[in-house]
Order: structure tokens, then C-alpha cells, then sequence
């Protein structure tokens, strides 16, 4: 199985760089909807088709999905890859960050987070970089012709948090949500920027919380746990921090369908801890 998770994570390094070169003919909406109802850009597409292929391709993948299909991919016999291809695609309009979130299942999808035994995030950023986690360890590598070169080993969040951001239009806030948020904006610098990936970036370079939470009018949240929820927070509690959908891990959360969304909070463990006394009071 390692050597199953090392050419997984290979794969997804060699596909960066030409799902980045894909991104500026394909800004404008494909005309499809996701399985979530979102409206699908080419380069949406592009980058899952593109996936799925690379993905598929890799010996000791039994199966492919993503958010940008309605049902698994069957791919032979292994372990399952669900993936988001392009988290934060919407940033593609006006310039700004975006992401590939992978999370590798030791069991058919749905499954619980608990089932991953891989999970990592290609950032693409002014460069890009990958946050890559396995065996309670995360690495971070710069990818440079789709070569990853390690550039820190064991990453761990900062003791001293510095940022948050959290999702949702204010107004459509919880109170207790607002509540936290009133109490954490003295303290940290708030970092939002419309990509999942990019924000949680922030988290894991910096320490702080990131959350899309609850909403008014989303009680379960707008980001997919097979796809989002789970893969960073696999990341982050291997990087020595916390996630929780509310009342504990994430990963722990339930899965009953593939699309399945959920309330989301990833930071430091004493922010998230918080965070849950909050909603819980």
C-alpha cells in the first residue's frame, strides 16, 4: 500500500503543472452543472478528466471519484482516490489561488475518515507547492516540472496562531458562530480568500482557524466531506492540529452518501477546542 500512496502522490505532482497550463483557456463556464449543483468551468473539467486518468492509471487504485462526477469511478482492485479537482475554481475569474485536494481510502466510498491512509493538497499559488500527509506526518515539496522536491519535512502547525477566515455570509451566521468569531478577531488577522485550499495554507504556514461553517440557511455546510472535509482535515491533524464538525473530528463524521457536505473547522487545537465550547454552550 505505500508504494501505492507514493505513486499516487507522484501522479498528482506530474498532473500539476498541466492542470496550471490548462487554466487560462478554460475560464469560462462548460454549461454543466456538478452533482452539487455548482456551475462547472472548463477548467474544471479539464482537471478531473485529466485526473481520473492519471489516478486510474496507478497500480493499487481500485477506484476514482470526485466532486465533478456523480458516482465512483471503478478503476480494478486497491484502494479508493476521491478528489477535488480544482478546489476554489471560482478564483479562476479573477486571478487568485486554487488547489487539487486528494484523499487516498483504504475502503469502498463513501467512507469515514478514519479510512484514510493519505491525504494532501497541491497549492497553486505564485509557486506550487504540495502539503502531502501519511503515517501521522505531513511534507511539504515545491513541484517544478511535475517533480516534487521536498522543502519541509514534519510540518507542524505554529504554537502561536496568527490567522482565520471563515466561509458563509455573515448574516447567515449562526449565533454561536458569530459569537467565536467576535472573540477570536482581536487576536488573530483574518486571512479569507474564497479557496478552501488556499486559506487552510494560511492555517498550516501561520497557525490559526479556518472554518466553513454551519449556515443559517446550510446547517450541514457547503464543502463535501468525501473530497474537502476529510482529506485537510487528515492533513491538519497530522500536522499536530485539530478538526471538528462542530462536536468532534471530522473524521469521525458519518458517511452516508458520496456528495455528502459538511460544517467544517481546522486550525489549532486549542482554537478549535474553543470553538467547540462555544457551540456547544
Amino acid at each position: 500500500m505505500s508504494d501505492t500512496v507514493a505513486a499516487v502522490r507522484e501522479a498528482v505532482a506530474a498532473a500539476a503543472p498541466e492542470i496550471r497550463a490548462g487554466l487560462p483557456g478554460r475560464r469560462g463556464e462548460s454549461g454543466a452543472a456538478n452533482p452539487s449543483g455548482e456551475r462547472r468551468l472548463a477548467a474544471d473539467e479539464y482537471a478531473d478528466e485529466l485526473l481520473a486518468e492519471r489516478l486510474g492509471a496507478v497500480d493499487g487504485v481500485g477506484a476514482y471519484a470526485s466532486e465533478e462526477r456523480e458516482g465512483v469511478v471503478d478503476a480494478g482492485e486497491g484502494c479508493s482516490v476521491a478528489v477535488d479537482p480544482l478546489d476554489g475554481s471560482s478564483n479562476l475569474k479573477p486571478n487568485n489561488v486554487m488547489g487539487t485536494i486528494v484523499g487516498v481510502y483504504d475502503a469502498p466510498l463513501p467512507a469515514s475518515g478514519r479510512e484514510l491512509i493519505a491525504a494532501g493538497y497541491v497549492l497553486y499559488g505564485p509557486i506550487t507547492t504540495m502539503a502531502f500527509a501519511r503515517e501521522g506526518s505531513v511534507t511539504e515539496y515545491l513541484i517544478e516540472d511535475g517533480t516534487a522536491t521536498v522543502l519541509r519535512e514534519d510540518v507542524t502547525l505554529p504554537d502561536e496562531p496568527t490567522v482565520y477566515g471563515f466561509g458563509g455570509r455573515v448574516p447567515d451566521w449562526p449565533d454561536d458562530v458569530a459569537a467565536y468569531v467576535d472573540e477570536v478577531e482581536s487576536e488573530l488577522k483574518l486571512r479569507y480568500g474564497g479557496a478552501m485550499i488556499g486559506d487552510v495554507n494560511q492555517v498550516l504556514t501561520y497557525g490559526g482557524v479556518f472554518a466553513y461553517p454551519a449556515l443559517r440557511s446550510a446547517p450541514a455546510g457547503k464543502l463535501r466531506l468525501q473530497f474537502e472535509c476529510n482529506p485537510v482535515g487528515y492533513v491538519i491533524e497530522s500536522a499536530g492540529g485539530r478538526s471538528s464538525d462542530g462536536t468532534g473530528s471530522v473524521l469521525d463524521v458519518e458517511a452516508t452518501d458520496l456528495h455528502q457536505r459538511s460544517p467544517v473547522y481546522l486550525g489549532n487545537a486549542g482554537l478549535i477546542d474553543r470553538l467547540e465550547s462555544t457551540l456547544d454552550s
